[in-house]
């Protein structure tokens, strides 16, 4: 939210609105802010490739795989700076998304009365 709000600041400084052109300038960052607001973290534990390539800044189809593949060879990541043994992630990749990246175990399934009965 801080980048928009930045942005906002330049662009009301350097542009100067007036007249007809407020309006405009309004509908402006109200579409900027609309963007921010739209982006929802993303689990980098559950999420497919796809989902994260799309949530994540700096995070192409490629370096999504890239992630899947470390996931399934090592095992969820415990922490944000796990992030960066998968090749093509470093420290500037993680901080740009830090508050989009969610780091957390995916949900078991709940086994059936059935399933549990049927071990007893």
């Amino acid at each position: 939210m801080e980048s928009v709000a930045w942005l906002a600041n330049v662009f009301f400084i350097f542009l100067k609105p007036r007249g007809n052109n407020v309006m405009k300038n309004i509908i402006f960052i109200l579409v900027l802010i609309s963007f921010n607001a739209i982006a929802k973290p993303v689990n980098v534990n559950s999420a497919d490739a796809k989902t994260i390539s799309e949530s994540l800044q700096g995070i192409g189809q490629k370096k999504a795989e890239a992630i899947i593949k470390y996931r399934t060879k090592n095992g969820v990541f415990k922490t944000l700076e796990d992030l960066m043994n998968v090749k093509g992630i470093g420290k500037k990749t993680i901080e740009k998304n830090a508050e989009d990246i969610l780091i957390s175990k995916p949900k078991k399934s709940k086994k059936s009365k059935k399933e549990k009965k049927s071990k007893k």
